[in-house]
């Protein structure tokens, strides 16, 4: 017979990692919003005497490995959780999973699309310009998928900061995308290069 103490923690680790799994996912939304939002400040060349453009580059650097981190945390604590069947695979094969497969698909598809973008930043030298900005654009694609993975796979997707969080990304993005347009503004591939 199995102890009270010991069933008591296994709920609870059982209910931590179903709270880490939801809470990493909706950072790791956050944290892809403004990933999206500096690497379009970045694109056009924005800067200010307090916001030098090196500065939009390295925290869109830094911001976008913060945020494939916390995809690949929110990843192992779905797999472990266990309550609902989703395996590793699950993870890297779109729409395989029985829970949820168009949803949960969209969330291995935006991670196959990040672990793209993020291996052929690292390569980026060996692989040209060209290829890297045809695969970098494909973070543009991650955003929105992203986005409706977390609305209908998340159990707390309707809870009202969620809704909220979810709008101020969707603001945040659609903002920065129609600047950008209105901007027109861009750089030759020689002038991204230096």
């Amino acid at each position: 017979m199995t102890s009270p103490i010991v069933l008591l923690g296994t709920a609870s680790s059982g209910k931590a990692l179903w709270y880490l799994t939801r809470s990493t996912g909706l950072v790791a939304l956050v944290l892809l919003t403004a990933t999206v939002v500096l690497g379009v400040v970045a694109s056009v060349g924005w800067t200010s005497e307090r916001w030098p453009r090196f500065l939009s580059q390295d925290v869109h650097r830094n911001l976008s490995l913060f945020c494939v981190g916390f995809v690949a945390i929110h990843v192992i604590t779905t797999v472990s959780d266990g309550y609902v069947p989703i395996g590793f695979a699950d993870a890297f094969i779109p729409f395989r999973t029985a829970y949820r497969p168009l949803y949960v698909g969209l969330g291995a598809l935006t991670f196959d699309l990040l672990l793209a973008v993020l291996v052929t930043s690292a390569l980026r030298h060996k692989i040209g310009f060209a290829s890297w900005r045809f695969v970098h654009w494909l973070a543009y694609l991650c955003w929105p998928i992203a986005l409706f993975h977390s609305l209908g796979s998340g159990t707390d997707s309707s809870l009202p900061v969620v809704l909220a969080m979810d709008v101020a990304c969707s603001a945040a993005v659609f903002a920065v995308v129609v600047w950008r347009l209105a901007t027109g503004r861009t750089f030759t591939d020689g002038q991204r290069a230096a």
